[in-house]
């Protein structure tokens, strides 16, 4: 590094930096100019974000910068015009960050783009096109890019899409999870497989650019929420419910945001499908519909290196989608549940860190089986009682309960969906509980397990359905039962959150219902969060009995 005449940084006494472009968890990019070719170029300097890695993590820091040389020397072998052209790479030896070269695309992003409002269905698929066929070319070279996303499709002059940022992601597993509890970048685009801790393949990236076409045609983001925490939830637990504005698009697009890869189309698929929309505006009829989810599960929990995982926050009401795969079956891996603890750690209220990102508020596409017949229940029942006229008490007090079944945020509903929760599982112990107005989701305990929890999740109108996720608690959390809780409490708790978190008229609430943890030395204790719709949240924090211990209000 050297300094040019005007005082500017030189980087390897031959790129003087002229403007930051931009940056985020990796490092900087910058606008520069090649000295000797007398050129514009693009600059990135590529660092983690702990600058202290190189301290704590010597061999880390180490494998780090290894593997950004060798994917980027891999991608400079990529010759393709939809793919950033990469013209050097600046190394300065052990203990130092390499410095990227590459071509400067003087367009904007497709970030930018969509800024000015969503692509319409023929334009992006055609758009999906070449950006597909920028992730063949690199597939083909053995990479992956798991980071497609609007800001990394960068658009020429003449709107021809390039897609940047290969191989840079990669790195992310060697500094995704550091000593300092952090994550690099959002979860809005990455598959599911990834979130929970696998390293996913080719049929990784195809949901992210599917995710990604999406966004540009909705104009809206499905499975975003109002935290990091509760995004990767979405993501997770939730199926994407079926655009709205996308036409002959929306089917192309069901067919790869499904939980099972091996359920996606190929890229040769992908590609044949995009290209009837975009040359045609209509799918082959000759394509049948993509079938059912094989069952996917990822590698065991290890309980020692697993941490808990979320319950599901989120923003909007549960509506059924007709692509819900019966058969899908998630086990975190010890990796994928470390994320989302650290997660947890992070962005909950018990770390310093506020985890806020981009809101939106679309339709939740969580899914749920129909309504159980419950009759011959209450024929076993009347059996019992010797009978059936009806006139048991407890069947009363139930039919009551019931009744007032229609938001969870209230004494009976929490009462109601608890009591649903025990008698399909036959248990009572629990790790995190999540309540929205119309559905709870809660770590139910293995019989017999301090750490072993399965997720289920009760929605008002439909009952209980057992989730996709099986994991363990770690981190201190410890098991909890629900007879000390004063659920009676809850309104006066919402009232005085609705006076003291500055979120004026909240467009979402719920709350979380959090285990005791011996590490933290912290009792179980009730959290009720509300956000308005610029995503703007507060939280009260409560003991069980309901007496309150802390307010946090939005900012």
């Amino acid at each position: 590094m050297s300094n040019g005449d005007s005082g500017r940084r030189v980087i390897d006494g031959r790129f003087r930096l002229e403007a930051r472009l931009g940056g985020g968890g990796m490092g900087t990019v910058w606008r520069a100019t090649d000295l000797a070719l007398h050129r514009s170029v693009a600059v990135k300097e590529v660092r983690p974000p702990d600058i202290d890695l190189a301290e704590y993590d010597p061999r880390g820091a180490r494998l780090l910068r290894e593997r950004v040389l060798r994917e980027a020397r891999a991608l400079a072998r990529i010759d393709h015009p939809n793919v950033v052209t990469i013209h050097h790479i600046v190394d300065g030896g052990e203990g130092t960050y390499p410095w990227i070269v590459m071509e400067l695309v003087g367009g904007g992003s497709l970030a930018d783009r969509l800024e000015r409002g969503p692509t319409d269905p023929v334009e992006t698929a055609r758009l999906g096109r070449e950006v597909l066929a920028a992730l063949r070319a690199a597939h083909d070279a053995g990479i992956q890019h798991r980071d497609v996303k609007p800001a990394n499709v960068l658009l020429r002059p003449d709107g021809r899409p390039v897609l940047t940022d290969f191989g840079i992601a990669a790195i992310r597993e060697s500094t995704a999870l550091t000593t300092t509890g952090s994550i690099i970048g959002t979860p809005d685009y990455m598959a599911p497989e990834r979130i929970a801790g696998d390293d996913g393949g080719p049929a990784s990236d195809l949901w992210s650019l599917a995710m990604m076409l999406y966004a540009a045609v909705e104009g809206e983001h499905p499975l975003r929420r109002g935290t990091t925490m509760a995004t990767l939830a979405a993501v997770l637990y939730e199926d994407v419910p079926p655009p709205r504005q996308a036409g002959p698009l929306a089917d192309v697009l069901m067919r790869v945001l499904v939980k099972d890869p091996p359920a996606r189309p190929d890229a040769d698929t992908l590609d044949r499908l995009l290209a009837a929309v975009a040359e045609t505006g209509a799918v082959p009829e000759a394509h049948e519909a993509p079938s059912e989810p094989t069952s996917y599960r990822l590698a065991p929990a290890q309980p020692q290196d697993a941490v808990p995982g979320p319950s599901g926050p989120t923003t909007a009401r549960p509506v059924r989608s007709a692509r819900r795969g019966r058969g899908t079956t998630v086990t975190l891996s010890a990796v994928g549940t470390v994320l989302v603890g650290v997660l947890a750690w992070t962005l909950l209220p018990d770390g310093d860190g506020s985890g806020s990102s981009a809101s939106g508020t679309p339709t939740n596409s969580a899914t749920a089986s129909p309504p159980a017949d419950t009759s011959s229940d209450k024929n076993d029942k009347n059996d019992k009682n010797g009978g059936s006229d009806g006139s048991d008490k407890s069947e009363q007090a139930d039919q009551s309960e019931q009744a007032d079944d229609t938001d969870l945020l209230t004494p009976a509903g929490i009462r109601s969906a608890l009591k649903a929760l025990e008698k399909e599982t036959g248990r009572d112990r629990y790790g995190t509980i999540t309540v929205y107005p119309d559905y709870l989701s809660a770590q139910v305990m293995v019989e017999g397990s301090r750490t072993s929890y399965d997720q289920y999740t009760y929605y008002v109108g439909r009952g209980v359905q057992e989730g996709t996720i099986k994991a363990q608690l770690a981190g201190g959390a410890q098991p909890m039962t629900l007879d000390g809780f004063d659920w009676d409490r809850l309104p006066a708790l919402f009232a005085e959150a609705e006076k003291k978190l500055n979120v004026g008229k909240a467009a979402s609430r719920y709350l979380l219902v959090k285990s005791p943890n011996d590490v933290f030395d912290r009792p179980a204790e009730i959290m009720l969060y509300l956000t308005d719709d610029h995503a703007r949240s507060g939280y009260l924090q409560a003991d069980a009995r309901g007496r309150v211990t802390r307010v946090t209000p939005a900012d």
